[in-house]
């Protein structure tokens, strides 16, 4: 069968290859790879910046963000043939910690996880995959063309979790949320906060034209194109989700909610660059104003099944807009260059 893999660590290794067939093991489904979304993650890794390949190879198959139809399934599992799934990224450690011994290994403690298509174990960019049926969820059928959205989805489905109960902690009626971002992760956060009933702004860093400002508004939500929280200084949200991991709107958003508010931060910053802040305004302002921020990063089952329900609660014709660029799989490649994307997906049938 078809794969797309990489030698993690090493540039310009990234390619379609001929690979075994999965042969699924004890308590495994076989899946027909449908689709796989492709992220900065992914991006990364094909430029060396990070990536760990299983043990004794130096090769792997790439692919956290999957979509498939169940072809196997063994007896006594809660999975049928013809099942629309996907796999859930992260694996517990094998120490385990007391977190991933207790199924929340999206907090592990000691690092010693392991990722599909990220760290020591093959991803889901091939025709056919293998999953334990306990990794596993399934999706709404009608998900057919946007199921490979439920991985980032899953982020911020962690990311509402946690924000509710750090509210649960006091009173708690949020009636605003400003996301700092567009992107898939930006637009996923926005879709769920539109869901639980608030007033959404959406800040985007990139010119206010094309599909963002139109998706933000299909949303019920509200669009801004800036560079900086000056442009939302009157909103005062109740939450506030980051997810551009720009060093100064990471900064400015710790001191830009109202009382007792809750910052998220899920956007990654890159080292090396410096800004100035004045620290001592935001210890006051979050110590005067009950103020919460935190970060949080990939998601573990239960994220990934709520993420699967708020997709099929969604609007489907909204959700099949965010995918802006479809490619076969024997041209993967080109999922990988810049082209102004919203949503990239590689076609695992073509």
């Amino acid at each position: 069968m078809r794969a797309l893999t990489f030698m993690p660590g090493k540039k310009g290794t990234l390619d379609v290859e001929e690979v075994p067939d999965p042969s699924p093991g004890p308590g495994e489904l076989l899946v027909q790879g449908l689709a796989l979304g492709v992220c900065g993650t992914d991006r990364e890794l094909v430029t060396a910046e990070y990536g760990w390949p299983p043990p004794g190879r130096e090769r792997m198959v790439i692919g956290h963000e999957s979509l498939g139809r169940v072809l196997e399934a063994p007896d006594g599992s809660a999975f049928s043939p013809g099942d629309l799934v996907v796999g859930v990224v992260r694996r517990p450690d094998p120490v385990p910690c007391g977190a991933c011994r207790r199924g929340e290994f999206d907090m592990c403690r000691n690092g010693r996880y392991t990722e599909r298509g990220i760290k020591e174990i093959d991803g889901y960019a091939s025709e056919r995959w293998t999953v334990e049926a306990g990794y596993a969820v399934r999706l709404d059928p009608a998900l057919g063309s946007v199921g490979m959205l439920v991985e980032p989805t899953s982020v911020v489905a962690k990311a509402w979790e946690h924000i509710e109960r750090i509210g649960s902690r006091g009173w708690f009626e949020p009636r605003s949320l400003l996301v700092t971002g567009a992107g898939p992760v930006g637009l996923m956060a926005a879709m769920l906060g539109r869901q639980r009933g608030l007033d959404v702004h959406v800040l985007d860093r990139a010119p206010g034209e094309g599909l963002k400002p139109s998706l933000v508004a299909e949303l019920g939500g509200t669009y801004h194109s800036a560079t900086s929280l000056e442009a939302v200084a009157g909103v005062k949200p109740d939450i506030i989700i980051e997810c551009t991991g720009a060093g100064q709107l990471v900064m400015d958003a710790m001191i830009a909610t109202a009382a007792a508010g809750i910052v998220c931060l899920c956007g990654l910053s890159p080292g090396g660059r410096t800004h100035r802040v004045d620290a001592g305004l935001i210890n006051r302002d979050i110590v005067l104003e009950n103020d919460v921020v935190f970060g949080t990063v990939n998601g573990n089952l239960r994220h990934f099944r709520a993420a699967a329900t708020a997709l099929a609660q969604a609007d489907l014709g909204w959700l099949e807009r965010l995918v802006t660029r479809r490619v076969p799989l024997s041209r993967a490649l080109e999922v990988f260059e810049p082209a102004g994307d919203v949503k990239a997906v590689i076609d695992l049938t073509a």
